[in-house]
């Protein structure tokens, strides 16, 4: 396989509802994640980790802050013929209408995408975390002289209603595909998921939205056969199935959907794990993300355990546990961090600022002293003030407040919220 060969398009992501309010200001994959990157880092660093440098990023919603961490991001060397490119959604005299979904985003960039030369086309999400070799799915779709290839991940019973689910053959053929199914019709659709998979209990081959595409079917489908299609999962795939040859490639590592509170929560804390089933501590699998040039962080007084601290900290809490602090993050005395996400802030403030907002109450940025918080998510540049009591969990119920919302027992402080002394929540 050429890498010359293979163009990427990453797929900005819809309006990202089901993780607001991380979302209400920035799209999904600019979302922060583990500290110090952002959710798009994760297919382009797979990407670039698999020798494909020639990448198209589709943006639409709340887009200001993903293409501004592109453009500083990734620049190739002026001698490299690679790029990472952002392709924002338009209108246009024939067009006047925003994407209307994956297959509709993709078709609307067609007549940019024409320009380059190559062969095949991978599509990828913008809001997932995994590590693949893409080079490797490329040499299983050219080698199985495939026309689409479907990344798929065995699932088990439970998740297996959120997912397209497929059965193939012994070749790897793609011979059926149900969207969503419900619970009742699963038994008619288990597939031979080899030994270790079927030990775990993951029966069913789920899609896992990773496509492959020869460049003439690409464009033959959307547009012609399936010019008024808007959606890849919904529409294309399954509508291809019986006409052309669609290969699964089965992956068998950690990969899950940024879908909504709860699985961001869960992923960026299983980053604290001793054996993390994401690993950012490799030499070959690189995550890349924007080069800051920040101090190391400042530890006293302490006691840390299970918990990834970002550069530019300064850390004063008795105790955090469990926890991923972000960038730039202050923690005041006698605080107590347990299970949370602390985002961190985007600058440093001078002390002229601090006593200036002193003057005015106003909590400086980060967390005070004397804090208790538990469950709970706090975006960039939050202001908590001292004796702040956050505790969440499945006694708290949902809400939106100004300040936070809160889902499955989750509290997320919404970027910026300002928290004054002896809050609770």
């Amino acid at each position: 396989m050429e890498s010359a060969s293979v163009i990427a398009i990453v797929l900005g992501g819809g309006a990202g509802s089901r993780l607001y309010p991380l979302t209400a200001s920035r799209s999904k994959p600019a979302v922060p994640i583990a500290g110090k990157y952002r959710l798009v880092d994760i297919p382009i660093s797979n990407c670039i980790n698999s020798s494909l440098n020639r990448i198209l990023v589709l943006t639409q919603f709340n887009s200001a802050s993903l293409n501004k961490h592109i453009k500083n991001t990734y620049q190739f060397s002026l001698f490299s013929k690679g790029f990472v490119d952002i392709l924002a959604a338009e209108q246009t005299p024939d067009n006047p209408k925003w994407f209307q979904g994956t297959a509709d985003a993709v078709r609307q960039s067609l007549r940019h995408i024409v320009n380059y030369d190559f062969e095949y086309v991978l599509i990828l999400s913008g809001d997932q975390l995994y590590q693949m070799d893409f080079a490797a799915m490329i040499d299983n779709h050219t080698s199985h002289g495939a026309d689409i290839s479907i990344a798929t991940i065995p699932v088990g019973e439970r998740e297996a209603p959120e997912f397209g689910i497929l059965k193939s053959n012994e070749e790897h053929l793609i011979t059926s595909f149900i969207e969503k199914p419900a619970k009742e019709v699963l038994s008619e659709w288990t597939s031979d998921t080899g030994n270790d998979m079927k030990a775990q209990g993951r029966n069913y081959l789920a899609s896992m939205g990773i496509y492959i595409f020869s460049r003439k079917l690409l464009f033959d489908l959307l547009e012609t056969d399936k010019k008024d299609a808007t959606d890849f999962g919904k529409e294309i795939i399954p509508g291809s199935i019986e006409k052309h040859k669609v290969i699964s490639f089965q992956y068998d590592g950690y990969w899950t959907d940024i879908g909504n509170i709860y699985s961001f929560f869960e992923a960026n804390l299983a980053l604290t794990l001793d054996l993390p089933p994401f690993n950012l501590f490799d030499n070959q699998r690189i995550v890349y993300s924007h080069a800051r040039m920040l101090p190391p962080a400042k530890i006293s007084g302490t006691t840390l355990e299970k918990t990834i601290i970002a550069e530019g900290s300064i850390i004063n809490a008795s105790r955090i546990e469990n926890s991923v602090i972000g960038v730039r993050s202050r923690i005041g005395h006698g605080s107590t961090i347990v299970s949370c996400y602390i985002m961190g802030n985007d600058y440093y403030e001078t002390l002229a600022e601090i006593e200036n907002n002193t003057s005015k109450n106003i909590p400086k940025i980060g967390i005070g002293d004397r804090c208790y918080i538990k469950n709970a998510i706090v975006d960039k540049n939050c202001r908590i003030g001292n004796d702040v009591r956050i505790n969440g969990g499945s006694h708290v119920p949902d809400t939106d407040h100004s300040l936070y919302a809160v889902k499955d027992g989750i509290v997320v402080l919404k970027k910026g919220a300002v928290l004054t002394d002896g809050f609770v929540i």
